[in-house]
């Protein structure tokens, strides 16, 4: 009987871990997300105010660099002088 608690004990601790790991990566995915989708928003605005046809692709691609630039560097401005920069270039904006 003893071997049975320890199994159960093991199991339900297995399980508790992997719930919190696993809602710590839903957590991350869904913060990532909406920054993704504030940026496309902002990106589109800037976009149209600089008399730009907006494409999907090139916003995209513009806050995949944002995103990876501020959870790389920690810091707002860098990430996005980096990707305006590495956009204007890429797509000659």
């Amino acid at each position: 009987m003893g071997s049975t608690t320890k199994k159960f004990f093991f199991l339900v601790n297995f399980l508790l871990l992997w719930g919190f790991i696993n809602f710590k990566c839903l957590a991350d995915t869904k913060k990532n997300l909406i920054i993704n989708l504030f940026c496309i928003e902002n990106f589109k605005d800037e976009m149209l105010k600089a008399n730009i046809n907006y494409e999907e692709e090139i916003a995209k691609e513009t806050c995949d660099c944002y995103l990876k630039e501020f959870i790389n560097t920690n810091s707002h401005q860098k990430a996005i002088n980096k990707c305006k920069l590495e956009t204007k270039k890429k797509f000659n904006l």
